[in-house]
């Protein structure tokens, strides 16, 4: 049981290790047009949104460091025009790591808890704190619930969404391309990881995606954090897992079972496949069961 939770605690640690150790001279970065001018990159980490066009390039999210380089070449082939903006999703360095290089190139912008965890400001609640990181990789424009960028002929909205992967997520509309970036709100196909130690919450995680469900078009095209380009029916998916895995946990723990008969017992079978990423089905239980825990013990 320890072994589990001390991976789900430790997640940005590893990032930070993984970022080390990993050989990113083998990694490609892939293109995929969403909708429009607008485009989705992935390579390691977390996908990049792209907005491209006569006011220039926008990209929500940046991956690690030492795939900066790899990006911006990425990024040429889909247009010539500078980079202006980088929007991040929340703080986590696999979408914020070559925040240190683009952000000598553009503006970043991010949610006000984004900056605090970026700048050391602001600690974990427990497990290691990350590096803070140098002034040039610090959102230059902060807000608290939402605002608008309007570039490239649209109005994208950046909104924060409480208490779900972290407590400083947003989610990113393109409402003419009709495009939604929703960071690590959403794993396509697999369990998310919700950061407890960061103001994460799975019962506010299931929260914000409904809420996002009931406003975005049923049409629209769904850039996820994690996994491949998707639509409205799969975050209905995602969402419907959120619910029956979270209720399922609730409900036992309700009944008076303990952490390890419900792992013991395991999940509906219908989700087994969604364990099969780096949130494996024991640590996605515990995870749920602590969550839900610290608002029993309050």
């Amino acid at each position: 049981m320890k072994r589990h939770l001390l991976f789900a605690l430790s997640f940005v640690v590893c990032l930070t290790v993984a970022q080390a150790q990993n050989d990113f001279s083998k990694v490609e970065i892939k293109s995929t047009q969403v909708a429009g001018n607008i485009y989705m990159l992935e390579g390691s980490g977390g996908n990049i949104g792209v907005s491209v066009g006569s006011d220039g390039i926008l990209i929500v999210d940046d991956q690690f460091a030492p795939l900066a380089d790899k990006i911006r070449a990425a990024l040429k082939k889909l247009g010539e025009g500078k980079l202006r903006y980088i929007l991040n999703t929340h703080y986590h360095g696999d979408h914020t790591g070559s925040n240190r290089v683009f952000g000598t190139e553009g503006t970043i912008v991010a949610h006000d808890n984004v900056r605090k965890r970026l700048s050391g400001e602001w600690k974990p609640t427990s497990g290691n704190a990350p590096q803070a990181q140098p002034a040039e990789a610090l959102p230059v424009i902060t807000f608290d619930n939402s605002l608008s960028v309007f570039f490239n002929g649209e109005e994208i909205r950046v909104m924060h969404v409480p208490h779900g992967h972290t407590d400083g997520d947003s989610v990113i509309h393109f409402t003419k391309a009709n495009v939604v970036h929703m960071g690590d709100q959403f794993f396509n196909g697999m369990f998310p990881f919700v950061d407890l130690a960061s103001g994460g919450d799975v019962e506010g995680y299931e929260r914000n995606v409904g809420a996002v469900l009931a406003k975005i078009p049923a049409d629209a095209r769904v850039i996820p954090g994690h996994g491949p380009l998707a639509g409205v029916e799969d975050l209905k998916k995602f969402h419907q897992m959120l619910v029956e895995t979270i209720g399922s946990v609730r409900e036992r723990m309700k009944a008076g079972k303990t952490l390890d008969q419900i792992k013991a017992e395991g999940l509906p079978e219908k989700w087994n496949s969604w364990g099969q990423g780096f949130i494996k089905t024991p640590v996605w239980i515990e995870t749920i069961h602590k969550s839900l825990s610290n608002k029993t013990s309050r």
